[in-house]
């Protein structure tokens, strides 16, 4: 296997990679000032359990992406299998997420709540790191909101959606 450095990476070879490994599937929604907004990730990871912190990018582009990165609190919204038509919605440029959305609510604090999902999380942005065109965005988890946890979740595996189940599991 040839090792490439970072000079040698070409961008298609990197997406290959990164198209082969699995990550699960969230939607980050935040209120600003036309409304809610929200967007679908798969570069979520949890950083601690105690205290509660986690991760994601963000692609530094005008629309919902801006209003999140500028967004003092968010919901990060965990997706299980049965979520895939939430994840497609949330990835289209331009859609009108939340008019087409049958189940959600503002809470008080004022962050958009989708109901159906595996978990939501309410977090407080902590803080904000720039990384070539994208923002690594760490977030607080203040509490969790609503959810079915122990339903299959979501991945996102060679540009499509996929579900992981007991038929997967390969260890005790």
């Amino acid at each position: 296997m040839q090792i490439l450095n970072r000079s040698e990476l070409v961008a298609e070879q990197f997406r290959l990679a990164f198209g082969n490994h699995p990550a699960g599937v969230a939607v980050v929604t935040a209120s600003g000032a036309r409304g809610p907004v929200g967007i679908t990730v798969s570069s979520l990871i949890s950083v601690s359990a105690d205290p509660a912190y986690l991760a994601f990018s963000v692609a530094r582009v005008a629309g919902s992406a801006e209003v999140i990165l500028q967004a003092k609190s968010i919901v990060v919204h965990l997706l299980t299998a049965s979520n895939a038509e939430i994840a497609a919605l949330f990835s289209r440029p331009g859609a009108q997420r939340f008019a087409q959305l049958q189940r959600w609510e503002e809470l008080s604090t004022g962050e958009p709540l989708i109901h159906g999902v595996g978990a939501a999380l309410r977090c407080t942005i902590e803080s904000r790191v720039e990384a070539g065109p994208a923002t690594l965005v760490v977030a607080s988890v203040m509490e969790i909101l609503d959810g079915e946890s122990l339903a299959a979740p979501l991945v996102y595996h060679r540009r499509g959606y996929h579900s992981i189940g007991e038929h997967s599991r390969l260890t005790a």
